[in-house]
């Protein structure tokens, strides 16, 4: 199903220019079991209503962002670079990079929007 969206660099366009990157999920501390981990990279709430998601900009400024869309109605709310910018009412904000992946990043000057995203893929600068 086509739909538009807003890329915080780019504006409103169609939803074939990007890539979706999956719902953010909260990653779990490094010394969780293997079972959270799995659950991690394999579990989706794939639940009705709105979620938090990565989405890239692949045919225009290649940069990933993160948007509130409601998964029923494919309507966008919120779009923003970080995911802690947005926030859904229906459930508790998850902070979806462990603090200390988040210094590491800030150390590389990497970020989700210049081609970094927490879910399974890792910079080829890293």
């Amino acid at each position: 199903m086509a739909f538009l969206l807003s890329c915080p660099n780019c504006g409103e366009r169609s939803v074939y220019e990007f890539r979706f990157g999956g719902e953010l999920t909260e990653r779990p501390k490094p010394e969780a079991s293997g079972g959270e981990w799995s659950s991690y990279f394999y579990d989706r709430r794939n639940a009705a209503g709105t979620q938090r998601e990565w989405w890239y900009h692949r045919l225009g400024c290649r940069k990933w962002f993160v948007a509130a869309r409601d998964t029923v109605t494919n309507k966008v709310g919120e779009i923003a670079w970080s995911p802690a910018s947005i926030r859904i009412d229906s459930g508790p904000r998850r902070d979806d990079v462990h603090p200390t992946a988040q210094s590491k990043l800030d150390r590389l000057n990497l970020s989700p929007h210049r081609g970094w995203t927490p879910i399974l893929r890792r910079s080829s600068t890293a």
